[in-house]
């Protein structure tokens, strides 16, 4: 169906009215990219390097995009990616949580998220908390424990992020506060904006830009550079403390990161029920290659012993039947579903998610496919030298252990691009 005022009909128009509906520094923050942005980019243009062959006659009548993740029952096989705060509408993951929940998938909340983990959960109880490793051990095991009486179902451990924030191409100026100074400073931000500006102040201020999750009993909440800054200054985790965590949370738990078949080997050594492969989103290490270019290897290494998401670069449904015929599970979404959000609030991520149920729906009747369950390597077509990326290393067989504004019109175009 053509767009409408209220339904867009790809993800590229969500992002074209985003971009008009948000001030300058949050749309450019949720385009932002390391450095150069050459990860950002090849993670959504390595898809089209990918082909698919057409089928015709006895074409499957009824297709079937149902699966489930860690034990979790989902309607189609993309899930909600944890991405921290969301500046873009007032009721920012509550909003995202509830669209999830109509759509019948899963929730991803950061650690560094705008809403407390107990509304969002509230909003869909299938949620799935992030984590960094960030603060002592003790600290660490009080947000768990928060975490697991508001009812999440599983942990996501984020490792794939060095603190890599520089951009070539300019990086949009985020305020730890708003206070009086920082609103007369971003005021002809907002006055150009006058629908995100509205919203903000119908709801009862503007965003406070703190992480009401990082926050202990008794503490208030700590701005975004407040939590960052004590992550910044934790030592960097070992396995064996990712081991430890693992073992503490006890339940559903992701390490999501995994760029090189040696750490997915790894995770699934220290007893991670499943792994994200993942680059941030092109903010960790400019230069890495795009994800699905990884994924092959990262299947064969792991051999089935644990459940495999991808995110990075997913715009359409037949990104994600690509990413499932070479072995994920399931795909994670984060800038889509922003984009969706500013768009059109909660409504705009619904349409997202349906969006890319009927694009997964289109494509597999264009192979032949019934089932998301029938796709096969052979379905994708691949140039010889697409998965480019590092080798791995001999290893054993593993056994499961039980248990911005851009400075030119140029940089701009790239930018938007990804």
């Amino acid at each position: 169906m053509a767009s409408t005022r209220e339904w867009f009909e790809s993800v590229a128009e969500a992002q074209r009215r985003a971009k008009r509906r948000l001030p300058k520094s949050v749309y450019y923050a949720l385009i932002a990219g390391s450095e150069q942005g050459i990860t950002l980019h090849d993670n959504v243009t390595a898809f089209s390097e990918l082909g698919l062959v057409s089928r015709i006659g006895n074409l499957p009548r009824t297709r079937d995009q149902a699966t489930t993740v860690l034990g979790e029952s989902i309607s189609l096989p993309v899930i909600i990616s944890p991405t921290g705060v969301q500046a873009v509408t007032p009721e920012a993951e509550v909003a995202v949580a509830r669209a999830a929940a109509a759509a019948g998938t899963i929730m991803g909340l950061s650690s560094f998220a705008s809403k407390p983990i107990e509304e969002v959960v509230a909003a869909n109880p299938r949620t799935f908390f992030q984590v960094y490793w960030m603060g002592s051990r003790e600290r660490i095991l009080k947000r768990l424990e928060r975490a697991r009486r508001a009812g999440a179902i599983g942990l996501i451990v984020t490792l794939d992020w060095s603190f890599a924030t520089r951009r070539d191409w300019g990086s949009p100026v985020i305020p730890e506060r708003l206070d009086l100074r920082t609103m007369l400073r971003f005021a002809p931000q907002g006055i150009t904006r006058p629908r995100w500006l509205l919203d903000y102040l119908r709801s009862g201020g503007l965003p406070d830009l703190t992480v009401p999750n990082v926050a202990l009993p008794g503490e208030p909440a700590p701005t975004f550079f407040g939590a960052y800054a004590e992550w910044m200054q934790t030592p960097l985790p070992t396995w064996d403390d990712i081991a430890w965590l693992r073992e503490q949370w006890g339940g559903p738990f992701i390490v999501k990161g995994v760029l090189h078949p040696d750490d997915a080997r790894r995770a699934v050594e220290i007893g991670a029920d499943a792994i994200s492969v993942s680059n941030h989103g092109g903010n960790n290490l400019d230069g890495a290659p795009a994800t699905i270019r990884m994924l092959p290897a990262i299947v064969e290494a792991v051999g089935g012993k644990v459940e495999i998401l991808l995110d990075g670069g997913i715009r359409r449904g037949s990104d994600v039947v690509k990413a499932l015929a070479l072995g994920a599970r399931a795909v994670m979404i984060g800038r889509a579903y922003l984009w969706g959000l500013a768009a059109n609030g909660e409504a705009g991520v619904r349409n997202v998610l349906d969006i890319l149920r009927m694009g997964i729906d289109e494509t597999l009747l264009g192979i032949g496919r019934a089932s998301i369950h029938d796709l096969r390597p052979e379905d994708v077509i691949m140039p010889p030298d697409f998965t480019r990326g590092p080798k791995p290393s001999r290893a054993r067989v593993l056994e499961r252990p039980a248990g911005a504004v851009p400075e030119s019109a140029a940089a701009e175009r790239r930018a938007e691009a990804s």
